[in-house]
């Protein structure tokens, strides 16, 4: 198999365990204290997981830390309440981060050993013997590549987690961990949307003043192309100024267009937004973090069609959000 045939496959891999959109789960299990959840709480997961699959969402992103832990401890509970529910759907998680407690600061922490720990827990929490895939949260200075990967290869080989990837890491950090690592990073989660769109500047302010002002990291977007590592992308409805709430004239006008073109295309504005980053060839991936069942049944034709713009209308999009011409 050639490399671009192996890069091929492993994006191809990559989205069948997300799919078109990921459901993120960061909202579910009440408030973040360090109080139990209720069976209200339950009940909000269930509705919620229960629109995602009306919707076309059969995976869902989870975090150790989301609501200190009762975000994947809820949803055990709606997979124990679901006889064959875990069959039907894939589950990713992360664990690097340490919130604060007491005197303790919050910090990163990717030792082996923490890693380990942390998927245990994740998985007693989630009442499931496997995880599809298990991001790194964030990066951590202090960690060794080599002591990563001999606890991600020995969670694989135990058969804990079945793919790995990173989370808000750049291209050197990602093939940093690669390197020492036998088993492919099929994933890197990002914050990208029509609002945060740096990922997308950098690449084409190359040589312009304006450059100075991006402060994504150069090269990122096109190692994970090159390396067929899927891009899922946090905050992808930019907490709904384009569907909702509008603070500035750039926003207003890019709302405007966006209800535009979904009244034009017989969907809803939240779909034309999450198209717009799938219509790039990153194939980008969402993940939406709605706790509203209607909000997720607002997503179900990014979910289950292809993007529905063309060249120009995904630059007119681009464009107006930006506020300015192209250089």
């Amino acid at each position: 198999m050639t490399s671009t045939e192996t890069n091929d496959a492993r994006t191809a891999d990559a989205s069948a365990d997300g799919g078109r959109v990921l459901l993120g789960c960061m909202g579910l299990g009440g408030d973040w204290d360090g109080d139990g959840y209720s069976a209200a709480d339950v009940d909000a997961a269930e509705a919620v997981v229960r629109a995602a699959l009306e919707s076309g969402i059969t995976a869902f992103d989870h975090a150790d830390i989301y609501r200190r832990g009762k975000a994947e401890a809820v949803f055990g509970e709606v997979l124990a309440r679901t006889p064959g529910l875990r069959e039907r759907i894939t589950i990713q998680s992360k664990c690097g981060i340490r919130l604060a407690d007491g005197d303790r600061p919050g910090h990163y922490d990717l030792r082996g050993p923490s890693i380990l720990r942390r998927v245990e827990e994740s998985l007693t929490r989630l009442r499931t013997d496997v995880l599809d895939v298990l991001l790194l949260h964030r990066p951590d200075p202090l960690a060794d590549p080599a002591e990563i990967a001999t606890a991600l290869e020995s969670l694989h080989r135990q058969g804990l987690v079945r793919r790995f990837g990173v989370s808000n890491m750049n291209a050197a950090q990602i093939a940093r961990i690669q390197d020492r690592l036998g088993l492919p990073l099929v994933a890197n989660q990002l914050e990208m949307s029509l609002l945060r769109r740096d990922w997308l500047e950098d690449g084409v302010l190359v040589n312009t003043p304006a450059s100075s002002g991006v402060g994504f990291p150069a090269g990122t977007v096109e190692h994970c192309l090159r390396h067929g590592i899927a891009l899922q992308a946090w905050g992808p409805l930019a907490q709904g100024r384009y569907t909702g709430r509008q603070e500035t004239p750039e926003e207003h006008a890019t709302a405007a267009l966006v209800a535009e073109l979904a009244e034009a295309k017989g969907t809803t504005p939240e779909t034309v937004v999450l198209w717009w980053l799938r219509r790039h060839p990153a194939r980008i991936v969402p993940v939406i973090g709605t706790t509203s069942p209607d909000r997720v049944r607002a997503c179900r034709d990014a979910a289950v069609a292809e993007p529905g713009l063309d060249h120009e209308e995904w630059y007119r999009l681009w464009i107006t959000a930006r506020g300015s011409a192209l250089p």
